[in-house]
């Protein structure tokens, strides 16, 4: 749902037509309903959670101790806004809990890291018996068919089940790591429950998904968003002034916010993908793919670290490839994904690279040795440093670095930092096989081909590299630099073969050198 929480879960046993809140943040009044400040979701008198979106209310808060506001919404029969499935979250409610069976005489040799449920060298049968005082009961044994191992016998569904129980320094029987055996028999009760009790429903939570109309797709219909948007007034204590507006764009949610992001006139639109990883929710959150609960009490879904999108993993698998970067991910500029650089900035390239260029055609382009003369590494340090803390409010004016080949290297240095070179890992093939035609039409048609290959922004940058590129030779009699000298520099820079050992990666350094002359020397018919 886009926001952690510490708070306990919240009960549905409020009135009809009440509002409960799953969130810690700062909360205001409005027309009888308690709303987040970043107006996110809210709770129902039935449970269900109801998604507050661009097309329904814009909420600006002002401080923690915001005044009552006036909200313009416009009509509901235009757009109806999604339900929050809650059938997840009452079962995880339901499911038993946790019932630690201890064992009341000393056990020798017990491992540090049990406690008093620990029960020692004890059989199937024994513990089965044990156990079969209450639902949600577990002990700790040892195996007596394999010595020296653990396992966990837990009661559910009226059986005894065991699990081998591992340690290496968290606890452990499958993916998920836990701090405590209590809190692993927690998660594992309730993922039990949940997936004897709604398996069915589980196997269909992706069928018809509500992404749709919370997601990127729906959010980015900007004419419809503009000529709707409502305006968010405040109404002070006071007489009210007259044509007093609050700022909104402080006070949009982070979906909102994106949604109404006007796009650059020159941006092209990069499809990109997310960049999910495992991720504990604390607090009740619900998928915004499919709208149903991620339940368990860690790793209950994951995360697109660079848009926060939050997800179950299987749901992650039917996401459209549409990733929004937001800059409050996106922590730096070195060593950050081209195409996410590119969309968190909505630019049509990195901002280094048209800085860096700009700057060395402007004062540059005719020094000796440009780009194959090093700058003072510690000064190209520096210029990394100041576009990551500043990024296009970074100053590489003259004034600051007087030698050109600080600028220079900073720019190399930024493209043999990315994590995917600039010609990629899937594209380097096509470019290696390209470089050893022999017959040059052929060799120029294999070269556009290969391009075709490389992501949109990636594409992009290169086009706009390989233009400053044939620039800098126009000028060689004086900076000494031809298609050539700058294929050595810029080969390995731009390349960088997949997996390859050592003395077949030596090996293409010629041909990587040879596919960068070609595209400078023909970028005007190849890009």
């Amino acid at each position: 749902m886009g926001r952690d929480s510490t708070n306990p879960a919240p009960s549905f046993s409020e009135q009809h037509h009440m509002v409960t809140m799953v969130t810690r943040w700062p909360k205001i009044e409005a027309d009888g309903h308690v709303i987040s400040q970043d107006g996110d979701f809210v709770i129902d008198g039935y449970g269900d959670v109801v998604f507050l979106t661009a097309v329904e209310i814009v909420l600006y808060c002002s401080s923690v101790n915001a005044p009552r506001m006036a909200l313009n919404v416009f009509d509901h029969d235009e757009y109806r806004p999604p339900v929050w499935k809650s059938y997840l979250y009452q079962l995880q409610q339901e499911a038993p809990h946790p019932r630690r069976l201890t064992c009341t005489c000393e056990v020798d040799n017990r491992p540090k890291y049990y406690g008093r449920e620990y029960h020692g060298m004890v059989s199937r049968e024994e513990a089965d018996q044990l156990l079969s005082v209450a639902e949600g009961s577990y002990l700790i044994r040892e195996s007596q068919r394999q010595p020296g191992t653990y396992t966990l016998a837990l009661r559910f569904g009226n059986q005894t089940k065991n699990f081998r129980l591992y340690h290496d320094g968290k606890h452990f029987v499958g993916e998920k790591r836990f701090e405590s055996i209590h809190d692993l028999v927690t998660d594992g009760l309730i993922t039990l429950y949940i997936e004897t009790k709604a398996a069915e429903y589980i196997a269909k939570m992706t069928i018809n998904p509500i992404y749709e109309h919370i997601g990127y797709t729906t959010l980015n219909k900007e004419p419809t968003l503009k000529k709707h948007l409502p305006v968010c007034q405040e109404v002070p204590d006071g007489p009210a002034p007259q044509g007093e507006r609050v700022d909104e764009e402080k006070g949009l949610t982070s979906l909102v916010r994106r949604a109404t992001l006007k796009d650059n006139d020159h941006a092209t639109k990069y499809e990109k993908v997310h960049n999910f990883k495992v991720h504990t929710f604390r607090g009740p959150h619900w998928c915004e793919y499919c709208a149903n609960f991620m339940w368990g009490l860690i790793a209950q879904g994951v995360k697109c670290a660079d848009c926060g999108l939050n997800v179950h993993k299987q749901c992650s698998k039917m996401v459209p490839n549409d990733c929004k970067p937001d800059l409050k991910h996106v922590k730096k500029v070195y060593s950050c994904d081209l195409t996410t650089l590119v969309k968190a900035h909505n630019s049509k390239r990195p901002m280094v690279v048209d800085m860096c260029i700009q700057e060395i055609e402007s004062r540059g382009v005719q020094s000796e040795g440009l780009y194959r003369i090093s700058g003072f590494s510690d000064l190209i340090e520096d210029v990394k440093l100041a576009f990551d803390r500043d990024g296009e409010k970074a100053d590489i004016s003259v004034n600051v670095y007087e030698d050109i080949n600080i600028i220079t290297g900073a720019l190399k240095l930024y493209f043999r930092d990315l994590p995917i070179p600039l010609i990629t890992y899937d594209a380097y093939p096509r470019f290696m096989e390209a470089a050893k035609i022999t017959d040059p039409d052929k060799r120029l048609e294999a070269h556009h081909e290969a391009l075709k290959l490389l992501p949109p922004a990636h594409c992009e940058t290169l086009c706009y590299l390989m233009a400053h590129l044939k620039r800098v030779t126009q000028n060689d009699k004086d900076n000494l630099m031809n298609a050539e000298n700058l294929g050595i520099v810029f080969g390995p820079t731009l390349m960088r073969a997949p997996d390859l050992d050592a003395m077949t990666a030596l090996n293409d350094i010629r041909y990587q050198r040879q596919v960068v002359e070609t595209l400078i020397k023909n970028e005007d018919i190849l890009f």
